[in-house]
């Protein structure tokens, strides 16, 4: 998640407001305590009563750990690559409105193009490969839509201006390309069918924005494969980790120990259904997923998608207590459920019903709904994929010719 430009001078007033409190209260509470230590002092001297100080006075040990923290190598294997996303949007003249701009005779397309270029948000990126005279940056697609100009703060603090090469709004990714004689660092991506629930990672980016770049939390992975609905209402398979993500992180990195990028964090829950306040609950695009994407994006701009014209969810995303009230009665642990299919589409022809289980495509297994995808996306548009599905206990394979998103 981006951090709203509205908000971010009020939200600098509080910090600051809060940082100076403290402060004065440390001043005030340091200017008692000499003034009731030279009180005693004088007490002490009236009754001439002597004061010793010990020679044994504390040092620094020259023994000192240079690095303590376990995940500190990792951090270093990035932090050059994670940069700042500023979303740059022209305001708009309105108020400065003229006897043409009354009357309709303003030749403008519009007063907006007029405007000064401000900054709209921020988010994160991370550097991941340099390619001839271009360094490619990955981020969020949300941290760059709607924007007229994109600017890049470069682990360094150096700005430059970057251009979006391609975005990608199903699984809220872009890609963007800056002179690569500013890349000084690119990450190496993880391989993220590899995570493990309770592996450490650490959070890289910009919480905030640009004024805390390079900010590293540090979590585990509450679930390598997690199945959710999006407010797009899209489903995707992400990875769920309780590392500190607040808005500013998106499009940053989520790194395990080995220093590789095995997740884009991308968005986070603070707050259930019903209004619980919720803390821990991040989530990043895996790792295998952004590289399909990444590569589509900069070998053609957009991403068009073969499907199979049916809604799925992850069976080891469903808790067993849901798995009744979802009709599921597959007795398997993995695989991909077919929540509806679609009227008319590729999967129905090919007699696939609701409450069916993929198992394999193309003879590979299929887990969680980014492997779906790996695979699905490995192929064109009119292709035909063989699949392995589970029907009540039943095995059936069934063929289905992909169709256009």
């Amino acid at each position: 998640m981006e951090n709203a430009n509205t908000n971010h001078g009020k939200n600098k007033f509080l910090v600051k407001t809060a940082v100076v409190g403290v402060v004065a209260g440390l001043i005030g509470g340091g200017a008692s305590y000499v003034a009731l230590d030279q009180i005693n002092n004088a007490n002490l001297n009236n009754n001439q009563a002597q004061t010793t100080i010990s020679s044994n006075s504390a040092k620094t040990s020259k023994n000192s750990a240079k690095t303590s923290g376990t995940m500190t190598p990792a951090y270093n294997d990035v932090k050059g690559a994670v940069v700042s996303v500023i979303n740059m949007k022209r305001q708009s003249n309105s108020s400065n409105n003229s006897l043409f701009d009354i009357f309709g005779d303003n030749d403008d397309d519009s007063s907006s193009k007029k405007g000064k270029l401000q900054t709209y948000s921020e988010g994160s990126g991370v550097i991941y490969m340099k390619s001839g005279n271009k360094g490619y940056i990955v981020t969020n697609n949300h941290v760059v839509s709607g924007s007229d100009k994109v600017q890049v703060m470069l682990s360094n603090g150096k700005t430059v201006n970057a251009r979006i090469v391609g975005t990608d709004a199903t699984t809220d990714l872009a890609v963007l390309a800056i002179d690569s004689g500013y890349v000084t660092q690119t990450a190496e991506f993880g391989d993220s069918k590899t995570l493990q629930a309770g592996q450490t990672v650490i959070a890289v980016g910009s919480p905030l924005g640009s004024e805390y770049a390079s900010t590293v939390t540090q979590g585990i992975i509450s679930a390598p494969a997690r199945s959710i609905t999006t407010s797009s209402a899209n489903q995707q398979t992400v990875v769920q980790t309780d590392a500190a993500i607040n808005p500013g992180n998106s499009g940053g990195a989520l790194v395990n120990s080995a220093g590789q990028v095995i997740g884009i964090n991308s968005m986070k829950l603070a707050q259930s259904s019903d209004g619980t306040s919720v803390e821990g609950m991040g989530f990043a695009i895996p790792s295998n997923e952004v590289v399909t994407i990444v590569n589509q994006l900069v070998k053609k701009g957009k991403i068009t998608r073969p499907q199979l014209g049916v809604k799925v969810i992850a069976l080891q995303g469903i808790p067993a207590s849901y798995r009744k009230h979802l009709n599921i009665k597959s007795n398997l642990k993995s695989g991909i459920y077919i929540a509806s299919v679609t009227k008319n589409g590729s999967a129905a022809a090919a007699g696939m019903k609701t409450g069916d289980v993929i198992v394999k495509v193309d003879g590979k297994t299929v887990t969680d709904v980014a492997s779906l995808h790996s695979i699905l996306y490995d192929h064109k548009v009119g292709d035909t994929v063989n699949l392995t599905v589970d029907r009540n206990g039943k095995t059936l394979n069934l063929r289905v010719k992909l169709q256009a998103n």
